[in-house]
């Protein structure tokens, strides 16, 4: 029996989609498949989904057993009402290698302290080595998946790294903090923070004006996670005071980030266009196809969404 797979994402995508995950339903031993981007709702298996796809409806999709997220986050899908089938978030290689490659680029920038000698217009000769990763706190604000291994990546440079989550997480080499008093010793530990906290109503504005203010004076804050995270005008207003040194910002509440936000022209701010973990087709192509084969064959899926905690 053909097993029916629906892409439900912009018309861009299939090209970089269509090769790579029939290569990887054929290395998972799913031989009889059709995908496409037009299949007739009943006759549906699964939905292989980009959250800013068109279909918002799953009502019709009388027969699918699962809709399998391409990205990481899924804000904007797990509180859709006419989902009520299992749902996956993307967790992939490629996806975690990317964030840990950006993540390390980002803290070493800051811990080295390399834009004074990138943006050196008057040839200042100023000696004045960093200090060493052993005595640089970096603390990650989430560690799921790819908050934990940042964290593992960071602490092989030599950081005294730290982590915070809602729950208790033991990770070698990391220091665990949890809970509503793990979050304020965590942020007074913060010279660099790195953001990497799921979007819900619990984490909004996580980085706000009293929490900003627990932070270390010339603290580095590194955002790869989600835009809502932080209050914009807060940080702002912590950067214009001296308080916050720098801030590099990968996600935003509104994206593409208005050319008439604050953020552009701040001298403390730099943006970069929610580039840190894309999702690759290679790799991503391959969790699809192992959650897929995973549903045939009655096992878990992995990556399953829980959707009390929206994540």
């Amino acid at each position: 029996m053909t097993l029916n797979i629906l892409l439900a994402a912009k018309e861009e995508r299939w090209p970089l989609y269509e090769g790579p995950l029939n290569d990887a339903f054929k290395a998972a031993g799913l031989v009889d498949v059709h995908l496409a981007t037009d299949i007739a709702p009943s006759d549906v298996d699964y939905i292989v989904y980009a959250p800013n796809s068109d279909l918002k409806d799953f009502t019709p999709y009388t027969k699918a057993k699962a809709v399998l997220n391409l990205w990481a986050g899924v804000e904007g899908i797990v509180g859709n009402q006419t989902l009520t089938i299992p749902l996956t978030r993307m967790v992939d290689p490629g996806l975690t290698q990317g964030m840990i490659e950006w993540v390390c680029g980002h803290v070493m920038r800051h811990h080295l302290g390399m834009d004074a000698h990138i943006n050196n217009p008057t040839h200042e000769w100023a000696p004045s080595p960093p200090a060493l990763a052993w005595d640089r706190s970096v603390v990650v604000f989430g560690m799921g998946e790819l908050g934990s291994a940042c964290a593992s990546a960071l602490a092989k440079f030599g950081f005294n790294v730290s982590g915070w989550s809602r729950s208790e997480k033991t990770i070698e080499g990391v220091t665990s903090y949890h809970g509503a008093q793990g979050l304020k010793t965590a942020l007074t530990k913060a010279e660099i923070a790195v953001l990497l906290l799921p979007d819900t109503a619990a984490t909004n504005n996580t980085l706000n004006g009293e929490t900003l203010a627990m932070m270390p004076k010339g603290a580095a804050i590194i955002n790869p996670g989600r835009g809502p995270l932080i209050d914009d005008d807060a940080l702002l207003q912590s950067l214009d005071a001296g308080h916050i040194g720098h801030a590099t910002l990968d996600t935003f509440r509104i994206e593409p980030l208005p050319t008439d936000h604050p953020y552009w022209a701040h001298p403390k701010v730099t943006v970069t266009p929610h580039i840190a973990a894309e999702t690759r087709a290679k790799y991503s192509s391959l969790t699809i196809a192992e959650n897929i084969r995973r549903g045939q064959a009655g096992e878990p899926f992995l990556h399953l969404v829980d959707r009390s905690a929206g994540y």
